[in-house]
């Protein structure tokens, strides 16, 4: 049973997440402007706020990001007013990304000047899978619960897919590009690569636990791959169709052989591929769903993922 004095502010959508999936939604106290799932959680305070414009088209956003940065300012902004109020005993939050969430350095910024508690910050910094079961276990442990079952679940799930492409054959493992961004054109890397090969796919451009590079138009365009999936960084299904557009009305576009064959999709990135949480298992299932439809159908079709 969780101590009743426990109350947690989650900075990141990702551990929020991870929260919920260990029993603690009860305990969750104030959330990022972010955090929207599970559902429950829309209804509580809003401790941070972002710099920049979100709707803005890629290109803007990414010059504003690049602005902010380059300022030596955070892109999210915390409200310690609403911290100080809700006097947190815990704080979750991430040191993997400056653009994915508010930076560490500005949450100990944001503690320090609190007059009233002192909470304990938890950082959470996943590239891989196993990360993101080692939080789950991490922060299972910080507040005493037991996260063996969840884990042996979302494992088995993971063991699952992989025991179904196992007796595919090389040529039968479509090469995969990954957009994370469209303009400038990025390639989705840290945990995505892993889970388009587990997936029964050969990712392309990236390795598994790097950050995301930069991909040039013509690097795409020689490669040529059997499939291209969108999940452009914090965009639902609708922005994502818009996004692909950026690329889909090139001219070149029409030649690839993704394109001919009918294999390019959209994504909802937001709610699956950029969270590292427990739906990561789930943008596993969507990825194999996609890759290999004669295997797989799962049933995320029309609401996580559609071809273009």
């Amino acid at each position: 049973m969780i101590d009743s004095n426990v109350r947690i502010v989650s900075l990141i959508p990702s551990g929020t997440e991870i929260l919920a999936t260990l029993g603690l939604t009860n305990a969750i106290v104030g959330r990022s402007h972010e955090c929207d799932y599970p559902p429950e959680i829309k209804n509580l305070p809003v401790c941070t706020a972002a710099r920049l414009n979100s709707n803005a088209p890629s290109r803007e956003i990414h010059n504003q990001v690049n602005d902010i940065l380059q300022s030596a300012l955070s892109i999210y902004q915390i409200k310690t007013d609403v911290l100080e109020q809700l006097q947190p005993t815990h704080i979750l939050t991430q040191d993997q990304c400056d653009v994915c969430a508010v930076s560490f350095p500005e949450v100990e910024k944001a503690v320090s000047s609190l007059i009233h508690s002192s909470p304990q910050i938890i950082s959470l910094q996943p590239n891989v899978l196993k990360d993101v079961w080692n939080d789950i276990e991490r922060v299972g442990q910080i507040f005493g619960v037991d996260s063996v079952k969840i884990l042996e679940n979302l494992e088995a799930r993971v063991r699952i897919c992989q025991q179904k492409v196992q007796g595919l054959s090389l040529n039968e493992l479509p090469t995969v590009v990954c957009i994370e961004w469209t303009e400038p054109l990025m390639v989705a890397a840290n945990w995505i690569p892993e889970l388009v090969n587990l997936a029964g796919g050969q990712s392309l451009f990236c390795a598994t636990g790097q950050p995301s590079p930069h991909l040039q138009w013509e690097t795409l365009i020689a490669s040529n791959p059997d499939v291209i999936i969108f999940m452009p960084c914090g965009f639902d299904l609708q922005r994502t169709r818009q996004e692909a557009k950026l690329l889909t009305q090139r001219p070149e576009w029409e030649k690839l052989h993704a394109t001919k064959a009918g294999r390019v999709y959209i994504t909802d990135g937001n709610a699956y591929f950029n969270r590292p949480g427990p739906r990561l298992t789930d943008s596993l299932e969507i990825l194999a769903e996609i890759l290999h439809s004669d295997i797989f159908e799962y049933g995320y079709k029309g609401t996580a993922w559609e071809p273009l």
